[in-house]
């Protein structure tokens, strides 16, 4: 379990992260913040270094340099502590597919220590309409329901810091507006903080608080999705995701 919830700190808090693959440099000097109900859209094209920024915020890679704390806890000298207060979700990250949803819920639930485990996977099935099919197997569900068990597994430990890599890829548009409106009330009513990754700039522009485009392992921009097209003379978010992917340096200077 994540324990107690210190209001002195970010949820979480990166600094000048960077990580080179031989000549490649991935990520470089990233540094933002994530606030209390805070959701933070992480866009820009492939490549740009996103799912790269995600690992390590998960302790899957390690940084050459910089720094990650989660309310406060140093990822690297105290990464027990700051995991227990973290967890993700991927649509290319699905559960055991030869496991029912009972099952991984349950597995997960230990493997997280989880206190009262059958009522808190009990209220997560319920929240997520999985009853029908609990005790099917993950492997044969629907795009749609593997995302709702994935998202389920995530919200076990009550996350502080929850990390959502595509979570509404591949899904209709019925169950991907369902799924946005679980995770904002999730955000909104909780102290945790969510970090989130997108092509969809209508989902993001419709969830996020704030928004922070990368490009070539930099922060080329960052502000409100509302406003941030005008502010750089243009009329969509996604016309600004375009002009990061073509002429990120043009746009940075504008």
């Amino acid at each position: 379990m994540p324990g107690s919830i210190d209001i002195m700190h970010n949820i979480l808090s990166v600094k000048t992260l960077r990580k080179t693959y031989g000549d490649l440099t991935a990520v470089d000097g990233v540094s933002f913040d994530i606030k209390r109900g805070e959701i933070v859209g992480l866009l820009g094209p492939n490549g740009a270094g996103k799912t790269t920024t995600i690992n390590m915020i998960l302790g899957v890679l390690k940084p050459d340099t910089g720094t990650i704390e989660i309310e406060g806890f140093n990822l690297f000298s105290r990464r027990c502590e700051a995991m227990a207060r973290t967890n993700f979700a991927a649509v290319y990250a699905p559960l055991p597919g030869n496991l029912t949803i009972l099952e991984n819920l349950n597995i997960f639930g230990l493997l997280y220590e989880v206190d009262n485990i059958p009522e808190k996977v009990d209220k997560l099935i319920r929240q997520f309409d999985l009853g029908p099919f609990k005790n099917k197997k993950c492997g044969v569900l629907s795009s749609g329901e593997q995302t709702r068990v994935s998202l389920a597994k995530a919200m076990l430990n009550n996350p502080h810091l929850l990390l959502l890599d595509e979570p509404t890829a591949s899904l209709d548009p019925a169950t991907a507006r369902e799924i946005r409106v679980r995770i904002r009330e999730f955000a909104t009513q909780s102290t945790s903080g969510i970090l989130w990754t997108s092509h969809n700039m209508y989902e993001v522009e419709e969830v996020c608080d704030r928004v922070l485009f990368l490009s070539h392992g930099k922060i080329l921009l960052e502000g409100n999705p509302k406003t941030l097209p005008a502010e750089h003379g243009k009329k969509t978010l996604e016309e600004i995701f375009i002009a990061v992917a073509r002429e990120p340096l043009t746009l940075g200077a504008s």
